[in-house]
């Protein structure tokens, strides 16, 4: 994928190369069991392709095969999303049809897909029907239900009550890379219930994250960075710096709100499963070494501002749908401030 003068910014095999070599160390850390939670679309990445020229939309399916005899998948779904038929924005199908589809397309590949799992279950008519279709396919189906009081409620968090009322998800091989159709599924707590029940049975499991943007070791405010922003405005997470990764090792990296605020919840959970947390900052948990396959800045940051002013325009249009509101319009609009730009910066596409 290139830019539409044809170039290139983003060396995609050194992503690659590095990625898979550091996927690889964590896994040695935590003494062969890891579960790695995908942040963002593990397969048809269009973002990081657009605001990375050079970065191949399945980059990441790519890497994996790199690692295929070692890593099998777990699809997560909420079962609240497919009682509300939610779609993917980018490809217009349900959350539900899309399992169905990444099921086919990692097998495909030649990946292994381990087991789907439903979060936020509740015996929902069409989670439960979605679980029999699943089921009558030979898929392995898991359940995992909301804790009340979390992610406050540690105590409760951590015990039979919390993580170990979820049906345990067997696995057989020592990379687990949790996936979703999209946001809000629940990645990280099946990561961290099944890292609870592994230690509870004997089993010293590690949690890490794959992470593309924000771009930890790119400035706050490059272009790349805010392109996240608006591709997440309504999310509402915003960039900042890493406070504990600044106080841990007097570096700056950048990482996003919610990582940030949840980073002290889980270093007690961490604590509670292993007796000291593995981490000293959210951004020590992410595999991300996308920044240091940068070769061309100067491309890039065009890309990226390209994307930051298309991305205004399509929220212009949901406005007009009355898809979201005027706020994030607001919000698209301060990005364009951020990244002193203008609407006149990007040329039109017929």
């Amino acid at each position: 994928m290139t830019t539409m003068e044809g170039k290139t910014g983003f060396d995609n095999d050194k992503y690659l190369k590095e990625q898979s070599e550091h996927i690889r160390e964590r896994i040695a850390k935590f003494g062969g069991k890891l579960y790695l939670e995908f942040g963002g679309k593990l397969y048809d990445d269009n973002h990081a392709s657009r605001v990375l020229p050079g970065f191949e939309p399945d980059s990441k399916l790519r890497m994996l095969l790199e690692l295929k005899d070692q890593a099998e998948i777990v699809i997560v779904i909420n079962a609240n999303d497919i009682e509300k038929s939610k779609k993917r924005s980018d490809i217009g199908i349900t959350y539900d049809a899309d399992v169905l589809r990444l099921i086919d397309l990692f097998g495909y590949r030649g990946l292994y897909v381990g087991s789907v799992v439903l979060t936020f279950y509740e015996s929902q008519p069409a989670a439960r029907a979605f679980r029999t279709k699943l089921e009558a396919q030979g898929v392995k189906v898991y359940r995992h239900y909301e804790i009340p009081g979390y992610p406050s409620d540690i105590e409760k968090i951590v015990s039979d009550e919390g993580y170990g009322k979820n049906d345990f998800i067997e696995t057989e091989r020592p990379l687990v890379v949790v996936t979703a159709p999209g946001p809000g599924s629940g990645k990280m707590a099946v990561c961290l219930s099944q890292v609870y029940n592994e230690n509870k049975r004997g089993v010293k499991a590690g949690y890490a994250k794959f992470e593309t943007f924000p771009i930890w070791n790119l400035p706050l405010n490059h272009p790349v960075n805010i392109a996240y922003e608006a591709a997440t405005t309504d999310l509402a997470d915003v960039n900042m710096i890493d406070p504990y990764h600044l106080s841990a090792y007097k570096d700056t990296a950048v990482n996003y709100n919610r990582d940030v605020e949840i980073f002290p919840v889980l270093s007690e959970i961490f604590e509670r499963i292993y007796g000291s947390c593995p981490y000293k900052s959210p951004t020590d948990m992410g595999v991300n070494r996308a920044g240091f396959c940068i070769f061309d800045d100067a491309i890039v940051r065009k890309a990226a501002n390209m994307e930051i002013i298309r991305r205004y325009y399509d929220a212009k249009c949901l406005v007009k749908r009355g898809e979201i509101s005027a706020e994030v319009l607001l919000k698209h609009e301060i990005q364009l401030k951020k990244a002193d730009l203008s609407i006149d910066d990007r040329t039109v596409i017929y």
